[in-house]
């Protein structure tokens, strides 16, 4: 008789002792079985420094209980910043009257997006599960998700931003990517991702600010241009003249 287990990491079909009567295998047992294919085989890429390093953080989120609620907090609310720096983004590229620098505004406000919907089919093809899943025995901070954990939803929303706001603002995106590093920190930080995830998410942002201000950058500093002369003009362009 073919009966169903479930051990401490993931839910597997096995020949076991028999249950009691009436008993029915997890429902879940397919995705479980994807997630540890997934999860063997990006642990295998990156070799064991993954692993390595999300229990070297682990080890410091032990020893700093006094920053539990401040990383945590980052760790989940911290999205807020980035959308404040898009603002303080626009509100430069108004004042300075730059459509330009208004275009590249908006290119990043697409990025963010795009990047975060690009990341989902990502997300489901490498199907690795979440760090406290594969190791029972960490410290986790993190509220328990049953979503794939490669790459980081989090981490590619904070490399879009910090990508996109570098083609605004030099000294705004160093600010940016600082908060975006410490995002992807405090994911691990917290066990809802591996080191690996969080890196693979801020490339994945990255690269969607590159293409997206490449592809659309010049297209939308002409829309601009022509919004500036318009009765829209306010939300553009302050007092400064519009430049290009």
């Amino acid at each position: 008789m073919q009966v169903w287990r479930v051990d401490a990491t993931y839910a597997v079909c096995g020949p076991l002792k028999p249950h009691r009567r009436g008993h029915h295998p997890p429902a879940r047992c397919g995705r479980d079985e994807a997630g540890l294919d997934g999860h063997r085989t990006i642990s295998k890429g990156l070799g064991g420094m993954d692993t390595t390093w999300l229990y070297a953080i682990n080890r410091l989120a032990r020893a700093t209980g006094w920053a539990h609620p401040i990383v945590l907090g980052y760790a989940d609310f911290g999205v807020a910043l980035f959308a404040a720096f898009l603002v303080v983004g626009w509100w430069m590229a108004r004042r300075r009257g730059s459509a330009q620098q208004m275009a590249a505004v908006w290119c990043a406000g697409l990025a963010v997006l795009a990047a975060v919907a690009i990341n989902q089919p990502l997300v489901a093809l490498a199907a690795r599960p979440r760090p406290y899943t594969a190791h029972p025995d960490l410290l986790i901070l993190a509220h328990r998700s049953t979503d794939w954990s490669f790459p980081s939803d989090h981490a590619t929303m904070a490399g879009a931003a910090a990508a996109g706001l570098w083609f605004v603002s030099r000294r705004l995106g160093q600010i940016t990517a600082v908060a975006a590093l410490f995002m992807a920190f405090s994911r691990v930080y917290i066990g809802a991702h591996y080191p690996g995830d969080v890196l693979a998410g801020l490339a994945v942002g990255a690269a969607t600010a590159i293409i997206v201000y490449a592809l659309a950058h010049r297209r939308l500093t002409r829309l601009a241009a022509l919004i500036a002369r318009t009765r829209l003009r306010p939300l553009v362009a302050g007092r400064l003249a519009v430049a290009g």
